[in-house]
């Protein structure tokens, strides 16, 4: 684990906090032309210009508070006591007109572009152009640098901007728990991952949202219900997405106004410094715009590819990896429709609404045509430079060996193998889908290096086991040990910190949301101290609870084994 550096004094109060505010987007990029420098700017319209909309955030009523991350508090210094200060509540529930100086009493909406699988969208902007289209419930009302790190804090569900298309603005108590609990898992299992901050709920301000009523195995909603509204604080070191990016390109290469290749040319190096100018990671500022893109598409190519590997590793499922949903910055965002698998099926997916192209071990091609998309608005940025444009083709044209070679660390890795052995990886494939096994436990299993198929049993769904299937499982289990070190002990910890034994599934979370809706947080604090720690060797009442194979009765359960896009 990294050191983390502390401030030498807590953040105790939001006067201590302001101390460290600086907003470089707003400090930095444009501002709408069309938009009120008061924030009051909640209905939706067309975006022609511009990187941000000034808006301010709706607060929700009677904000009460569920939880905070703590470990997220201990990396920037705040005291544990503040998430429950009035002030601290108050701001990041959606009210930050009376914040301290040099706080802005005004957030900021970001417009961005659509790309499915690669391909341009319009058809969901209400205006059919592209230009209503960005942070519809999403509103950002920090940017602070703590420990020589830039962090942004975001309100999702922050309510109207206009990008809402419409919408209420809001994010329901069930989505917002979710998103909560997942990024610090997330984090947790050495993904990177964009952070929870807080959680707050009104108790006295609901939406009506489409959802699963109870029992149904519809594969759409099927019902309107009432449902708590919620405000969860997520942070990274910027929101900028792929889909964003993109935006700025279509304008340039439409020249749909006078400065629209300027914007674009901004968004980039803001992007740069925002994401690519640590000490680990920089792009020198002293090079040419074009080897600067031409640096950020490998930059960006590395992080993305190591992104999905890790997704895969720990049986993470996006759900919905549209250009939007893909942040610039290389780690995960925006957790929506996402799962983590359980019974193994290689076209796994978690949202009703999807289809294979966004699937559990498709994830590799779809991060391939988001990267086709940043590297399609890159290029409008390179001109005619002859050695910039194959320098570029050739970072994408590469893409798919670059993604495969971490695919195979990944699993060498998770087989605990020296090498990636591409023949036992096949055969292991067919028997998983066969024995229909559960990923994680499976796994994690086999972290312990048995040497009999009777301790991977207990990770099997299938009900379709014979004597055919266990021959080759013992054959497979035999090779699988003539391959791996002598030292079982070393590797045997090795393994077990890249396979987790813990992982958030949905059947976990749907009595923990339920429970908060009425007003009992117990189980989200459980569920947050246990998957914060997903590889550990927790207490025999956690394992018996947490590790065990999904219940036959939530197979295909609307709400449990898929989920709509959540609100």
């Amino acid at each position: 684990m990294n050191e983390i550096k502390q401030n030498q004094k807590p953040i105790k109060n939001l006067e201590d906090l302001a101390k460290f505010a600086d907003y470089s987007l707003m400090k930095t990029l444009n501002a709408d032309p069309q938009s009120k420098a008061d924030g009051a700017d909640h209905n939706p319209r067309q975006v022609f210009s511009g990187h941000y909309v000034p808006v301010n955030p709706t607060p929700i009523k009677n904000p009460e508070y569920i939880a905070h991350s703590k470990s997220l508090f201990a990396e920037l210094g705040f005291d544990d006591s503040l998430a429950q200060s009035a002030d601290f509540i108050k701001m990041f529930s959606g009210d930050i007109s009376q914040v301290p100086k040099p706080m802005s009493k005004v957030g900021w909406a970001c417009g961005y572009a659509l790309s499915i699988y690669g391909n341009e969208y319009y058809q969901q902007c209400p205006f059919q152009t592209g230009n209503g289209y960005g942070d519809g419930r999403a509103v950002s009302v920090l940017e602070a640098v703590i420990n020589d790190k830039r962090w942004e804090m975001q309100l999702k569900g922050g309510g109207r901007t206009p990008y809402c298309r419409g919408a209420d603005g809001r994010a329901v108590l069930r989505s917002s728990v979710r998103e909560f609990l997942a990024q610090e898992h997330m984090h947790s299992l050495g993904v990177p991952t964009s952070r929870s901050l807080s959680l707050y709920t009104s108790k006295s301000e609901t939406v009506d949202r489409p959802w699963f009523s109870q029992g149904s195995y519809s594969k759409d909603p099927d019902m309107m219900i009432s449902e708590n509204i919620a405000i969860t604080t997520r942070v990274a070191p910027s929101f900028i997405r792929v889909g964003q990016v993109e935006l700025f390109a279509r304008r340039a290469r439409k020249n749909e106004h006078p400065k629209a290749m300027q914007e674009l040319e901004q968004i980039v190096l803001h992007l740069i410094e925002r994401e690519y100018s640590n000490e680990i990671d920089v792009i020198d500022k002293n090079l040419s715009l074009e080897d600067k893109v031409v640096l950020l598409a490998i930059k960006f190519r590395k992080r993305l590819t190591k992104l999905i590997a890790n997704w895969i590793r720990v049986g993470y499922c996006q759900g919905n990896f549209n250009s939007d949903n893909c942040a610039a910055g290389g780690f995960t965002l925006d957790y929506g429709p996402f799962g983590f698998i359980e019974a193994f099926d290689p076209y796994y997916q978690p949202w009703s609404s999807s289809g294979d192209h966004f699937s559990f071990l498709n994830q590799p091609l779809a991060a391939e045509q988001n990267f086709h998309v940043f590297y399609s608005a890159l290029r409008v940025l390179i001109g005619s430079s002859k050695k910039h444009i194959e320098e570029l083709d050739k970072i994408r044209d590469d893409f798919s060996k670059v993604m495969q070679e971490e695919m195979n660390i990944m699993w060498a890795s998770k087989l605990g193998l020296d090498n990636f052995d591409e023949e036992l990886f096949n055969e292991l494939v067919i028997l998983m889908v066969k024995s229909s096994v559960d990923y994680t436990i499976f796994f994690r299993e086999l972290s312990s290096i048995p040497t009999e198929i009777k301790a991977l049993k207990k990770s099997f769904y299938g009900s379709n086991y014979d004597e055919s299937i266990e021959q080759s499982w013992i054959k497979w289990l035999e090779k699988w040990n003539s391959l791996i070190s002598n030292n079982t002990n070393e590797l045997s910890s090795q393994m077990k910190l890249i396979n987790p034994k813990y992982t958030l599934r949905e059947w976990f979370l749907v009595p923990a949301y339920k429970q908060a809706n009425e007003g009992d947080y117990a189980l989200i604090k459980e569920l947050q101290e246990i998957m914060t720690n997903p590889y550990a060797e927790q207490s025999i009442e956690v394992e018996n609870k947490y590790y065990s194979l999904k219940p036959l009765e939530f197979f295909e359960l609307g709400g449990v084994s898929h989920v709509s896009c959540s609100s």
